[in-house]
């Protein structure tokens, strides 16, 4: 062990180092896009796919990878949500011009 660590501290230290790098970047980049990113509270009966409807003509993205994209971003599995919950949806706040808790039926 003595000998692996003296021939290869140097590649160990640096591989570790980038793994903690990698690790902190990635959680700056998730607090960022949430900045970036309009918020939409569901309300009850709303879909991912009616909320791709009503936001698609604000981003470049198909209705397919609209609901991918909100699935990714808000760690959603399957197609189910909730009244009341909110999630981030990829229109840039600043090209929007919906409130920050605007609704997916503009209500």
């Amino acid at each position: 062990m003595k000998k692996i660590w003296s021939n290869y501290s140097y590649a160990i230290i640096l591989i570790v180092i980038s793994c903690i790098s990698a690790l902190c970047l990635s959680f700056k980049s998730d607090m960022q896009s949430d900045k970036k990113y309009i918020k939409v509270t569901v309300e009850q009966g709303d879909t991912l796919w009616e909320i791709a409807n009503n936001y698609t003509s604000g981003s470049s993205l198909s209705g397919d990878q609209f609901v991918s994209w909100v699935k990714l971003h808000n760690q959603i599995n399957g197609d189910q949500i909730f009244p009341g919950q909110k999630i981030v949806v990829p229109i840039p706040k600043d090209l929007s011009t919906v409130d920050e808790f605007a609704t997916a039926s503009g209500k």
